[in-house]
């Protein structure tokens, strides 16, 4: 991975949108919900004050609104503070 997250902030790979319910029911694209887990890629080496937790290869759950979008080689990843991951799976 050519992208290296600096201070506390870690790249995140977000894990696919649900394409059906557990009913079976296909769910549209307008209808699909933005998906509040993934992986972690990378990681920052952490600040001073705040040492990295998460490491290469976690899956996480991070809130709704958390990070910043964006887009490398045809991929969609995430970039966000540590402190936005609210557990590790």
């Amino acid at each position: 991975m050519k992208i290296k997250p600096l201070a506390d902030r870690v790249l995140v790979k977000p894990a696919a949108a649900e394409e059906k319910t557990v009913g079976g029911i296909i769910i549209p694209d307008s209808a699909k919900e933005k998906p509040l887990k993934g992986e972690v890629i990378a990681a920052g080496n952490g600040t001073k004050d705040e040492e990295m937790v998460v490491k290469s290869g976690d899956s996480v759950l991070y809130g709704k609104y958390a990070g910043t979008e964006i887009e490398w080689e045809g991929d969609t990843y995430l970039i966000m503070r540590q402190s936005d991951i609210l557990a590790i799976i």
